[in-house]
């Protein structure tokens, strides 16, 4: 029985207990003055929309932010690193709490950041800083042979799937993005009906085990995949080759998860983990995956079709690199996730152990690109622990084009990172399929948390380029990007990663020294 059933209870034999004991003892009638404010307390609880914890814990509900209330004032003394060695205090996850909520989130006080500390980060700010007006930031997705180009936000939705997450948390999240005009990525799951239900912008992501467009032995479906590929909202596919958080890993929905409906939506039996296969059986060549990438983009009448990964070994993302250049077929765009990535249910070593940092990943890819000479043609996704405007600024300096965040519309939604995503225990009923928890999303309210979040850290990014003297996000350079290497000892990114020079890996002789070892090695024609 659930606190909000055992509640309900309390209800309704409380009133009637206190009433008998009353015939017995007519004193007893004072416990009213007691019992009746918890309960009206609690079913007042239970009625409102507004906060998930307070619907399915009536009245337990109030301690958590009651003790929320008392975080700004202990909050500085809580800091944690990123990989990237720069402090990143745990109130961020309150700052997003606030944006979703739209309330205020200014804070006293200056940066909470040891600024003398090595790898400390920050922007570089013009004395000519513009004030940018009515400007809506857009980045076109689709190459010469994309017929149906997209028009994305610079921020944008990460992949979680449906059965990862809860249906009133899915319609959320896509309610959201078309509220706030971005995309929503489905994650490896396929579409559900949540998915389409509110008629947000979709990347579908197509990973290794092909749900939503697999035959009855688990292999790709061309049929399938048109007829779902072919919906409006669907506005680009994605190819998940690998996932920061477990590369190397197929994708995993644990037996608990598994609802008789999600099996039907991705066509495999119940009783069981939903694990994906390690790699695709469609292509096992880096010259078959781009004539994969080729086939997806027909089969969906020219949408933009691109592929996700974890860099791991470089000759392999430089093997790809030269199967674009000897087929001639090109991705519209790369994700790049960092091995940093979050997810619900992973082995401990792969998240903690395998997988190339966004940071080193992103600069990798964005020069392999240059490298070869198409980084014009091929849009750069970024995913990886990014959940405020510096971070999107951040990685947009190092080559991405647009960011996708998976945690900071989690915490939109309402997450408290309980850590329990892969028991179906989840408390906030964001990552569980248990009814009775996942209804205490209210899809309304929560659809406009998201949407502001979006909103506000959109708008906090133009102002970040503004106070750069920039304006457009494309203007955005790594000589932007300071950072304190050691002591006093301070470099920019294009100090500390120098890109290559354009088309320098097309030529023997032009090929840097630190490139020609994995250069050398990768092969069009294998892995």
């Amino acid at each position: 029985m659930t606190v909000r059933q055992s509640f309900s209870v309390f209800a309704i034999v409380a009133p009637i207990l206190i009433y008998t004991l009353s015939l017995l003892a007519p004193n007893a009638l004072w416990l009213f003055l007691v019992i009746g404010p918890i309960i009206l307390l609690g079913l007042s609880d239970m009625l409102q929309t507004k906060q998930t914890l307070r619907r399915l814990y009536p009245v337990l509900g109030h301690f958590r932010y009651l003790l929320e209330s008392f975080r700004p004032e202990i909050q500085q003394y809580f800091v944690e690193s990123d990989t990237n060695g720069t402090p990143v205090p745990k109130e961020f996850r309150s700052l997003i709490y606030q944006r979703a909520k739209g309330a205020r989130d200014t804070r006293p006080f200056g940066t909470i950041f040891d600024v003398n500390r090595a790898g400390y980060e920050w922007v570089n700010h013009s004395l000519q800083p513009k004030h940018l007006t009515d400007y809506n930031p857009r980045v076109k997705f689709g190459g010469e042979d994309c017929t149906k180009p997209y028009m994305a936000s610079p921020l944008n939705i990460s992949a979680m799937s449906y059965g990862a997450l809860s249906k009133n948390a899915i319609m959320s999240l896509n309610k959201g993005a078309k509220i706030g005009d971005f995309s929503h990525n489905t994650g490896e799951g396929s579409m559900s009906p949540y998915h389409l239900e509110h008629g947000g912008d979709i990347v579908w992501q197509i990973g290794t085990g092909y749900f939503g467009c697999r035959d009855d032995e688990g292999n790709f479906n061309p049929t399938t995949f048109q007829e779902n590929a072919s919906k409006e909202v669907v506005k680009m596919i994605e190819i998940k080759l690998s996932q920061g958080a477990k590369p190397g890993h197929g994708g995993i929905l644990p037996a608990a998860k598994l609802t008789q409906e999600i099996a039907n939506i991705r066509h495999v039996p119940m009783g069981q983990d939903v694990v994906s296969p390690p790699s695709h059986s469609s292509f096992s060549t880096p010259e078959e995956l781009l004539h994969f990438v080729k086939k997806l983009r027909d089969l969906s009448g020219g949408k933009p079709v691109g592929f996700k990964l974890c860099v791991g070994r470089k000759d392999e993302f430089l093997a790809i690199c030269k199967a674009m250049l000897k087929t001639g077929i090109k991705p519209d765009f790369i994700t790049v996730d960092g091995g940093e990535g979050g997810t619900g249910a992973a082995p401990t070593e792969m998240t903690n152990s395998v997988g190339t940092p966004i940071r080193d990943a992103l600069i990798f890819v964005n020069s392999a690109l240059i490298g070869i000479g198409l980084r014009d043609q091929i849009r750069i996704i970024a995913s990886g622990k990014m959940f405020t405007a510096f971070h999107v600024l951040r990685a947009m300096a190092l080559g991405a084009d647009t960011v996708n965040s998976a945690r900071g519309m989690m915490f939109a939604l309402g997450c408290i990172q309980s850590r329990t995503c892969n028991t179906d225990h989840c408390p906030t009923g964001i990552a569980t399929q248990n009814p009775s928890r996942n209804k205490g999303i209210v899809v309304t309210d929560k659809a406009q948390r998201v949407a502001n979040f979006h909103n506000e850290t959109i708008k906090n990014l133009i102002e970040l380029i503004g106070a750069a003297g920039l304006d457009d996000v494309s203007q955005l350079r790594p000589d932007h990007i300071n950072r304190r290497v050691q002591g006093v000892e301070v470099k920019n990114y294009a100090q500390l990663y120098p890109e290559v020079p354009s088309g320098s890996l097309l030529k023997e002789s032009t090929v840097h020294q630190d490139w020609k070892y994995d250069w050398d090695k990768a092969q069009a024609n294998t892995w």
